[in-house]
């Protein structure tokens, strides 16, 4: 027998898609999703469910007999599908802003969001050959997932292993203290400020995130350097420029803030859809040939020749027949959603529309989404900026095809076509993490794929109940009756307000068209660069992701890329032991998105349990204690950073006896 049948051997012998680990990850899920729904509804943000549970898998199944490393990466998978499912509430709660829903109807919701995630699914695993096993995407959070689980199981080896868990736990604490600090008001995690630039303005912001400086020491500096680039344009030039005697006499950060939002972010938004169609463009041959190796792969095993476990997915087959037959639901549902409008005369045409529309911009956006959160993860991946262009194409299609004569009623069929394209892109965005999670444990894909279908349905049954609640106890800002304290869910508004520009001719396409000429500018310096240089590199996408996202995300990915280069390069001095130095700085950054991940869910539950925004600021800190609490805060986070790397490096400098350690990038 072969090593590689003996691995295959060793593998397929281990528990992996179990009654328990299902039943685990559901419970999971509920409180991740839920925390996730409120958070997201409240400040636009949500957090990467796949660690924190990964972390909580294996601290309960390390209890029960037969429990293995592929077993947690089930639990993992299941309750990160359904945590990233909770996205679809970037468009949701639109309709209810518009005033065409009163509540969240809850078997049509539950539809809504397991088809479009089933999709997602189905989408992502011909990508699979295409994006994971043969691509060099760093895949951050994936790495990261996959470095957490292999630490935690008892059979990968203590030797390998020795000082690994020590790092993560310390960059863990490190991160979750931080967080915690913050909370209390001790001190700020984050920065900004606004100044002049002749007779306009731009902004400086850095969000001090432990995370943030996980995701850049494992994106790389390529990566990092081309949101730079972004940043440059969007801050450095963009802002400026549209802000140009265009400013008002109040509060300055508040004016710039305003127009990035309502401006410079749009420009991003066509950057990204030009990279995006491009990144499709280079992608068409590698996913058909990935296609290909599925079917071979499919062929064998039915003729009786043995396939590496590691490499058998859904058959493709199945696939194909699982995206038609999803088109007929989605027809009932769009049919259901027209019938009593006044656009009902007019359903066949507009379904027919709808259901190509999904059929065919859904592959799109899943190769789009899963290459995005491959460059910088799920978490930062600026999946609203695909739902924007989502938003804008499809209601481009309905307003050519079926006009516009009653503009309510148009943007609310459109907002409800893209919520289920929307359930594609936040599936897809995180399932190719997992499944490079997967790659890297040596789990099988089809029961990690079974998996995540089974995450979707969890999520799906789980999101309405907790939309309704929010929408009862909070309501949206904007939307009729709204409460004083209503829920901001500023992705779905802005969502909102496109599809009306839209219908309404209020849209302002210069900034769409502009942000389409700088992404087609950076294609061609990186196609430049490519055919002239050997490692410089600018991804158009990574570009348009530094132009679409606030500069407090931008610029501590990059940093974090550039010290994650620095201690690399320290850890290759030591030529013999220089992958197992440079393992430990993965899981140092790995444990400062676990602690991270960790504390935002804990957090999460406070304030949804408190309904303050603010549970824990604690009584005597001064409210004048605001530019003083950013002082600080720049100052323990540059600290703290320092001393972590400092102490990994101390770890790193050990005598090592062990085998030889293989490099995990």
């Amino acid at each position: 027998m072969t090593t590689t049948e003996t691995a295959s051997g060793q593998r397929s012998a281990m528990r992996e898609l179990t009654i328990r680990a299902v039943v685990l990850g559901g419970l999971i899920t509920l409180v991740f999703t839920a925390a996730n729904v409120y958070l997201g509804l409240k400040v636009g943000l949500t957090f990467a469910t796949a660690i924190p549970a990964a972390v909580i898998s294996m601290s309960i199944l390390r209890y029960f007999a037969n429990h293995s490393i592929v077993e947690n990466n089930i639990v993992q998978t299941i309750a990160s599908a359904a945590g990233t499912l909770s996205a679809i509430i970037f468009v949701l709660p639109g309709l209810i802003m518009i005033g065409w829903w009163t509540g969240f109807p809850y078997w049509e919701t539950v539809a809504v969001c397991a088809i479009g995630g089933l999709l997602g699914v189905m989408y992502s695993i011909p990508l699979r050959r295409t994006l994971v096993t043969g691509s060099d995407l760093p895949y951050p959070e994936g790495v990261a997932a996959a470095e957490v689980l292999k630490v935690g199981d008892s059979e990968t080896g203590a030797e390998e292993n020795r000082g690994g868990m020590r790092m993560i736990i310390t960059g863990s604490l490190v991160a979750a203290g931080f967080s915690l600090l913050a909370s209390l008001k001790v001190l700020s995690n984050s920065v900004a400020g606004a100044f002049k630039v002749g007779s306009g303005a731009t902004m400086y912001g850095a969000s001090l995130s432990m995370a943030l400086i996980g995701v850049g020491h494992l994106v790389g500096v390529s990566v990092g350097v081309a949101m730079l680039v972004g940043l440059v344009i969007s801050y450095g030039i963009l802002l400026p420029q549209q802000s140009w005697n265009n400013l008002g006499d109040g509060d300055l950060l508040a004016g710039v803030s305003a127009l990035f939002s309502s401006d410079v972010r749009f420009i991003g938004a066509g950057a990204i859809a030009v990279a995006a169609v491009w990144t499709l463009l280079t992608l068409v041959l590698p996913i058909a040939r990935g296609i290909t190796e599925s079917l071979r792969s499919a062929r064998k095993r039915k003729s009786g020749v043995d396939v590496d476990i590691t490499e058998r997915d859904i058959p493709f087959q199945w696939v194909v027949i699982s995206v038609f037959v999803a088109m007929i639901p989605i027809a009932w549902l769009l049919w259901d959603f027209l019938r009593g409008t006044p656009l009902a005369g007019n359903s066949a045409g507009m379904i027919a529309v709808s259901v190509i529309f999904v059929l065919l911009i859904g592959l799109v956006v899943a190769a789009v989404c899963g290459y995005m959160a491959g460059l910088i993860g799920s978490s930062n991946s600026p999946i609203s900026g695909v739902g924007i262009v989502v938003v804008l194409l499809a209601a481009l299609l309905l307003k050519l095809t079926h006009g516009s004569e009653d503009a309510l009623a148009m943007t609310a069929y459109t907002l409800f076509t893209a919520a289920v394209v929307f359930g594609v892109a936040t599936i897809s965005n995180d399932n190719l993490q997992d499944l490079k999670t997967g790659q890297l444990v040596g789990a099988t894909p089809w029961k990690q794929q079974v998996a995540l279908i089974i995450g979707v349905c969890f999520g799906a049954v789980i999101i309405p109940p907790v939309l309704g609640l929010m929408n009862t106890a909070f309501g949206f800002a904007g939307a009729p009756g709204a409460k004083a304290d209503a829920l901001a869910a500023p992705q779905a508004a802005l969502m909102s307000s496109l599809a009306e520009g839209i219908f309404g001719d209020e849209l302002d396409w210069g900034l769409l068209g502009l942000g389409a000429v700088i992404g087609a500018v950076v294609i061609v310096l990186d196609e430049v660069l490519k055919r002239t240089t050997k490692s410089l590199r600018v991804p158009p996408l990574a570009v348009g992701m530094g132009m679409y996202l606030p500069m407090a995300v931008t610029l501590i990915i990059p940093i974090g890329a550039f010290i994650g280069r620095a201690y690399d390069k320290w850890a290759e001095r030591d030529v013999t032991d220089a992958a197992r130095r440079k393992r430990l700085g993965v899981l140092m950054a790995t444990g400062l998105i676990v602690g991270e991940s960790l504390y935002g869910v804990i957090f999460a539950g406070i304030v949804a349990a408190s309904g303050k925004d603010e549970p824990l600021q604690l009584p005597f800190i001064p409210d004048g204690y605001g530019n003083w609490a950013q002082l600080v805060g720049v100052i323990v986070f540059a600290a703290l950073v320092v001393w972590l790397y400092r102490k990994t490096r101390s770890v790193a400098s050990a005598p090592y006896d062990g085998p030889p350690v293989k490099s995990v990038l």
